[in-house]
């Protein structure tokens, strides 16, 4: 075991040299004129690109995903930044999306999500902050239209709308408990109708979701129609077209739908856009990035949120449908220390350090977490697809528990290797690049996990038995009645989402490892119809944030010239 201290992320992406905007552009064949600059370091990119012939085959397309996740993170964002250096000091023209970090979890104990070390997007502060201002467009649109439903029932509720049956909330990019549940309308009779809802974070509005998954400003307009906001007393759906909302959100959205181009810190380019909710949405970026890179690149590398039951599983079965892309191989990100988490043995708590018997070496522990990974490794086979483990490798790590992943995945017949791009960037992920290449060029026999013309009910429990290992689930009441009544509305064909903890493969984080004999419970079905499926809420999942005791906003300042200072 070696330790290794770094300097910090911040100071890291401070010394780096950044490219010209049109240089790193350049590198995916798309010219100047195509470039929209904000500032000196970040540009979006005019989507004529994708009208434009090109010469270039179509790109190898790798996602990357994760074990199960502590709550700490496992690294799948400066995997997919430090495999996609790697693959450019190959030789190869790789592009790297990405989501966009939330402020909430950057203010709050998570911190930002522009990679780490010497794997990063850059410049760090923009990218972490207000970027190109997509997220305050989202927040915009989101809030116009909440505003036109209580105008609407100000006014005399022409629709009909049950006011008890309102579905659309109001969202800010903020981390804040107090928001969750208010009531609206209070004062005098021109102050509105009084009403309780509550606000949801940015990043959870199913605009964020739409935009993601929008083909073309066309289709975001369609999607944006089809929203619904509530229901009538005798159960009709009503849309933000009923209300006249649409056009006017769009508006407010176009230029958000165009990718943010940024660099990684060793110069290749990274498309940073949208960030829906990994929890109970997609969690990926959006289908217009990959689709400029896909033309334009031979690696596309992406990721998807949580672990392979969450991420990947929508990745394929949401992304992949609206996108029309077939990737070729995946990568599961796993380090020794969550696997020995899933031993079940050690404590991890955000926020305080890891406890010392964690790091100590221990093959044992390792392996007790084993099950863990075969299960993310037979999600991925699930689908057809090729899996590559990759071990994100810490200062700390010992070899002897590197050696218990490595015997793991060979006795499974998947391709592993060990990646240091934290410590060296591009140089310590060649190994990673070079065994995702072969991955690569095994043919792969994709397929999606259910047929759109399956019950929705089966939708969900086929995700929960054959993705979670769950024996079947149990739908409440209200859940049962309100699939009904979505499968009566045409909303049966749908896909499906399910709203579960990251923390665990079951709907119980208390669960590690991989758990067995348990069934998972529904409480609530709801329809993102504009976004395109019905999500089922397993457990107690709060769409906003609270901020922890100590929060990284304590720590962030600004200096007199300007400065950064605190972010992580």
């Amino acid at each position: 075991m070696t330790t290794t201290h770094l300097p910090t992320d911040l100071d890291i992406a401070r010394a780096a040299t950044l490219r010209p905007m049109d240089d790193v552009a350049a590198d995916l064949a798309i010219g100047p004129d195509h470039l929209e600059p904000y500032g000196r370091d970040v540009a979006k990119i005019d989507l004529a690109v994708l009208d434009e012939p090109t010469a270039h085959h179509t790109a190898r397309y790798v996602v990357v995903t994760a074990i199960t996740p502590t709550p700490l993170g496992e690294g799948k964002t400066t995997t997919v930044v430090g495999l996609g250096q790697a693959l450019q000091r190959l030789g190869e023209r790789a592009v790297v999306t990405l989501r966009q970090p939330s402020m909430g979890p950057t203010f709050g104990i998570k911190g930002g999500a522009a990679g780490g070390g010497y794997s990063q997007v850059i410049p760090m502060e923009r990218l972490n902050l207000h970027l190109t201002g997509d997220f305050h467009a989202v927040t915009a649109a989101h809030n116009l239209l909440a505003a036109m439903v209580d105008n609407h029932l100000h006014h005399g509720n022409a629709l009909g709308l049950d006011t008890r049956n309102i579905t659309w909330r109001r969202v800010l990019d903020v981390n804040d408990r107090s928001l969750r549940h208010v009531v609206i309308g209070l004062g005098a009779r021109a102050d509105g109708v009084p009403r309780e809802t509550g606000f949801d974070i940015t990043a959870a509005s199913e605009v964020m979701v739409l935009l993601t998954l929008a083909t073309s400003l066309e289709d975001l307009r369609l999607r944006l129609g089809r929203i619904v906001v509530g229901y009538t007393t005798d159960g009709k759906s009503v849309t933000a077209d009923d209300l006249g909302a649409a056009g006017a959100m769009a508006v407010i959205l176009k230029d958000a739908l165009k990718p943010n181009l940024l660099q990684t810190l060793e110069g290749g380019p990274a498309i940073v856009h949208c960030g829906p909710f990994g929890n109970i949405a997609t969690g990926t970026s959006s289908v217009m990035a990959d689709l400029v890179g896909i033309r334009r690149a031979d690696y596309v590398i992406t990721e998807a949120g949580f672990g392979a039951d969450m991420g990947a599983e929508r990745f394929f079965d949401v992304k992949c449908r609206v996108s029309g892309l077939v990737p070729d191989a995946a990568v599961i990100v796993a380090t020794v220390r969550a696997l020995k988490a899933h031993s079940g043995r050690f404590r991890i708590r955000p926020g305080k350090p890891l406890p010392e018997d964690l790091l100590a070496e221990s093959p044992e522990d390792v392996m007790a977490g084993i099950p863990n990974l075969e299960q993310h490794i037979a999600i991925i086979r699930t689908f057809g697809i090729e899996p590559v483990v990759a071990i994100n490798a810490f200062p700390e790590d010992h070899a002897s528990e590197h050696d218990v992943v490595r015997a793991a995945c060979e006795r499974l017949g998947a391709r592993c290797a060990v990646t240091r791009h934290v410590a060296e960037g591009g140089a310590g992920a060649e190994d990673l690049a070079q065994v995702v290449m072969e991955a690569c060029e095994q043919e792969s026999d994709f397929r999606f996990l259910y047929p759109l013309d399956l019950p929705l009910a089966d939708k969900i429990e086929r995700v929960a038995t054959q993705v979670y290992g769950a024996d079947g689930t149990d739908l409440s009441p209200a859940a049962a009645k309100a699939l009904r009544e979505y499968e009566g509305l045409g909303f049966g064909t749908l896909p499906v989402v399910i709203a579960k903890t990251h923390l665990s493969l079951s709907s119980d984080p208390t669960l590690l490892g991989a758990p067995r004999g348990w069934r998972m419970p529904v409480r609530e079905v709801r329809a993102a119809v504009g976004a395109g499926y019905v999500y089922a809420i397993c457990g107690d999942m709060s769409t906003m944030p609270g901020l922890p005791t100590s929060q990284n906003a304590e720590r962030i300042d600004v200096t007199a010239d300007g400065g950064v200072i605190g972010l992580s």
